[in-house]
């Protein structure tokens, strides 16, 4: 078989090539510490690779929205924890106020404190976190959620947007706690309705309990204000007369016994103690009460003088201190939210933390170089390029005037 010198200088350049390819690739792997650096290295492998480095870069950006809704939530729940402490501080002062033996101006200093706590109480709630966005403000984090109204009112002016944080697929977890739930929607402690005394109460009475009780067949709920009268029948025996907003008689208890409670339309009243003929009050819908309204109404009655210490005070006191209660536990059940938020967040972090471990491990058997097997595999190229350079140097150098 006859071969021509272009045709032999041509297989052996590229024997040349394709041995200094080699090698070059070899010294890439090397220089990178990497067996697969293109696709063309192991194209199997390189769809693998490719898989669990996408895995790992969603499982970093898990961890990343982890840590911003750690941080969000711990701020919530220490500040949650700050508000139960004061709270439970200002109920203390209200027992302290409460004392039949503490005069007009002992009193007054207890107002005075429990308005400092107030206060502060207002400034836990209008709490900013690291970028300047109030926590408690549900989604209107730029403007403060909580202010005095002019008639000394606490209102919220944020709303009950809860923002939510992807912490691994199909899984969201809440990042902050809005004002309302925290602070203003506590359950009323009497039910579904509270009560305003009169002043010109005698009788030591309260009401105990205002509820909505659903009928059987149903009756329509009418939302209203009732009037609650105690009348003398003219024969000594006390009845009760609930009137509603129209001043129109709606019913009458005859004769008034406190063991059973008052019951008319859907709504069933339990009045607990000795009123007495005349006395009064009136009930309004209810169903939730503020932590600082509550706190606002025990200074004012603070800081009214003696009225604490009339029955009417008394029974609002009475009624109070129930919703103070109230306030903690809504307070605490939302503390007790974030405390569940953070315990899911931590099992999430160790989760991806252990699967991004088990990706890396294989990301490692795939691409990771095996440093003993490059370098002989380098030092076979070389001698073969070696060889290969010297036998086409020896080939080309060749004449057949040599042999003539």
């Amino acid at each position: 078989m006859r071969i021509s010198t272009g045709q032999m200088f041509q297989q052996n350049t590229n024997s040349i090539l394709n041995k200094q390819s080699a090698t070059n690739s070899i010294i890439a792997q090397i220089d990178s510490g990497k067996r697969v650096n293109t696709a063309g290295d192991d194209p199997v492998a390189a769809i693998g690779i490719d898989n669990l480095k996408q895995k790992n870069t969603l499982i970093d950006q898990f961890v990343k929205n982890i840590d911003y809704a750690t941080s969000h939530i711990q701020q919530a729940e220490s500040q949650l924890g700050q508000a139960d402490t004061l709270v439970g501080s200002m109920k203390e002062s209200v027992l302290r106020g409460i004392n039949g033996s503490m005069t007009s101006a002992e009193r007054q200093v207890i107002a005075d404190d429990m308005r400092q706590s107030l206060e502060q109480l207002m400034s836990i709630a209008n709490t900013k976190d690291e970028s300047g966005n109030y926590i408690f403000a549900g989604n209107k984090t730029n403007s403060a959620p909580f202010a005095f109204d002019n008639n000394g009112d606490v209102v919220y002016s944020g709303d009950s947007g809860i923002r939510k944080s992807n912490v691994a697929a199909g899984v969201q977890v809440n990042t902050n706690v809005p004002g309302d739930a925290a602070f203003m929607n506590a359950p009323n402690a009497m039910g579904d309705y509270g009560v305003n005394y009169s002043s010109t109460q005698q009788g030591d009475f309260v009401v105990s309990s205002a509820k909505i009780v659903p009928q059987i067949p149903a009756v329509p709920h009418v939302a209203d204000t009732y009037s609650f009268m105690f009348v003398d029948d003219g024969t000594g025996v006390m009845n009760l007369e609930v009137r509603d907003s129209t001043a129109t008689l709606v019913t009458t208890v005859a004769p008034f016994d406190a063991s059973l409670p008052v019951k008319f339309n859907d709504l069933e009243i339990k009045i607990t103690g000795e009123p007495k003929v005349d006395d009064n009050f009136t009930i309004a819908e209810q169903p939730q009460v503020s932590i600082f309204d509550t706190f606002s109404k025990a200074i004012a009655l603070f800081e009214s003088g003696d009225d604490a210490q009339t029955p009417a005070g008394q029974a609002e006191l009475a009624q109070l201190l129930n919703n103070i209660d109230s306030g903690v536990n809504q307070m605490s059940q939302q503390r007790s939210l974030t405390g569940n938020s953070l315990k899911v967040l931590q099992q999430y972090s160790d989760n991806h933390t252990d699967e991004k471990l088990i990706n890396t491990s294989a990301l490692s058997k795939l691409e990771d170089l095996d440093f003993a097997s490059a370098i002989t595999e380098f030092e076979k190229q070389q001698l073969a390029l070696s060889a290969a350079s010297s036998l086409f140097s020896k080939v080309s150098s060749t004449s057949l005037f040599d042999y003539i």
